[in-house]
């Protein structure tokens, strides 16, 4: 099968990330870079990457099929239309825009020019979202109560256009849009309500970290927590079960599973704490659970780009679709409402 040529608008780090897959990937191959700033477009041409003279010229270029917009938030949408007004399929990198009129005119410019459109959720091919989706899909556990999503760091948000506002800044965008995704992608892309708390600790114009709830209608919540100045990390992901529970401590570790077997225990040692007893808290032991571990599935990221080109020939149905994009920017806007007006704010 022939390759498709892809070119690449913003050659920073994301782009440079895209450069790299495609050049790895068997159905893509980099036809070139374009961005405005000189310095970035003489490293890509240091490392042998063709380097388009212009926006312009990437349009005009017939052997481009597909464009990858990997450019500050703000600028997405005319980039995205103006490639799309020129015939080439469009993926945008995440969130896709930051506005829901912003993507309805994206999505028009995809139906009216015949082409394919899709937005970068790449994280969707995480092992350990795997695992948990896995884990939540099999019922190993019983029904699931609530799951707990955490991305933590120490280090701010990074010194450049995410941190400021106009460009569509702050980590509600940067990570909140992936975990969203991951955990509808469990749940379902009908969530009810959400309600937001968003820190300012580094930045007083952006948010630089958040927690989030987002309510099901058959009772499920699911916490999406974003830090960047936490220097003691919480488990990646957590859940509770009727049957049980399961941690993932961090990215690439196994999934941690303690199953009940047998709710009541016949003699319940109690435990001394600092000022007391209690059996309350006391541990369980090993008569009444099971505990075991599941490895991490495997993944290819590279089945992003497999599965978008092989739609835009028509072989597959495109995985991410333009619904899914529209609730996960709904998700995003609520919780910015919520966390504005101190309110649960309902998914319209």
């Amino acid at each position: 099968m022939k390759k498709m040529k892809v070119a690449v608008v913003g050659y920073g780090g994301m782009g440079g990330w895209h450069v790299d897959r495609i050049s790895q990937n068997d159905v893509a191959e980099v036809a070139g870079i374009y961005d405005i700033d000189p310095a970035r477009c003489e490293l890509a041409e240091s490392r042998g990457i063709h380097v388009y003279a212009s926006l312009e010229e990437v349009l005009a270029d017939p052997s481009v099929e597909l464009i990858t917009v990997a450019t500050p938030n703000d600028v997405h949408e005319e980039i995205a239309i103006a490639a799309m007004n020129a015939g080439k399929n469009v993926i945008s990198e995440k969130p896709v825009t930051i506005s829901l009129e912003s993507l309805e005119r994206m999505i028009a410019a995809s139906e009216r020019n015949g082409v394919k459109f899709s937005v970068h959720q790449n994280r969707r091919w995480d092992a350990d979202f795997l695992a948990m989706k896995q884990l939540c899909d099999s019922g190993e556990l019983g029904d699931v109560i609530n799951i707990e999503s955490r991305v933590h760091g120490s280090r701010g948000i990074p010194g450049d256009w995410r941190g400021v506002k106009k460009y569509g800044g702050g980590m509600l965008y940067d990570w909140g849009i992936h975990l969203i995704d991951q955990i509808l992608m469990i749940f379902g892309f009908n969530p009810k309500r959400v309600s937001c708390i968003c820190d300012y600790i580094t930045n007083s114009e952006c948010d630089d970290g958040f927690r989030l709830d987002i309510y099901f209608e058959n009772g499920i919540r699911a916490t999406v927590e974003v830090g960047t100045y936490n220097f003691i990390n919480m488990p990646r992901w957590y859940l509770r079960a009727k049957g049980g529970s399961a941690s993932i401590p961090a990215w690439k570790t196994p999934v941690d599973v303690v199953k009940c077997d047998k709710w009541q225990e016949l003699n319940v040692t109690p435990v001394q704490t600092a000022a007391g007893l209690t059996k309350t808290m006391a541990p369980r032991d090993d008569y009444t659970t099971d505990t075991y571990k599941i490895e991490l599935p495997k993944s290819d990221v590279h089945d992003y780009y497999r599965n978008f080109i092989r739609a835009i020939r028509g072989e597959e149905e495109q995985l991410i679709t333009h619904d899914q994009m529209r609730m996960d920017l709904k998700v995003i806007l609520a919780a910015f409402q919520s966390a504005e007006t101190g309110t649960i704010v309902d998914i319209q």
